[in-house]
């Protein structure tokens, strides 16, 4: 998938304004590399499009450990969005990148976070 179906499929899940997709996607992959382990986000970001591989950079080797609605009020505060619009952000954003990976890939992913999200994107373990 290339830059621009990833973020017009992104835009067309989320309801938020088209404008908002570029912000909420960015937030999205940067905390979501916080909450990975740094092999992990590497891996991840070897399957995007090369605009989405530079938030994916992990300021740790560590995953942090935090929840669904830390990650939603981290997502938050970085797009500049409610936590509503967080929310459906990263719905879309991971529903996206399970679109656009391998499903080896997307399952290691979500390995690694609590189940709460697989509930939120609908994608079992």
């Amino acid at each position: 998938m290339d830059y621009n179906t990833f973020m017009d499929t992104v835009t067309r899940r989320a309801p938020v304004p088209p404008e908002k997709a570029e912000p909420l996607t960015r937030a999205t992959l940067e905390t979501l590399a916080e909450r990975l382990t740094r092999g992990e986000a590497n891996d991840l970001a070897s399957e995007l499009p090369k605009p989405l591989k530079e938030p994916l950079v992990s300021p740790t080797p560590e995953a942090e450990a935090f929840g669904l609605d830390e990650f939603i009020n981290r997502v938050s505060t970085r797009a500049g969005v409610s936590p509503e619009e967080a929310r459906e952000g990263v719905r879309a954003e991971l529903s996206t990148i399970k679109d656009a990976v391998s499903s080896g890939e997307f399952r290691h992913v979500m390995s690694q976070l609590p189940r709460d999200f697989e509930a939120l994107v609908g994608a079992p373990s």
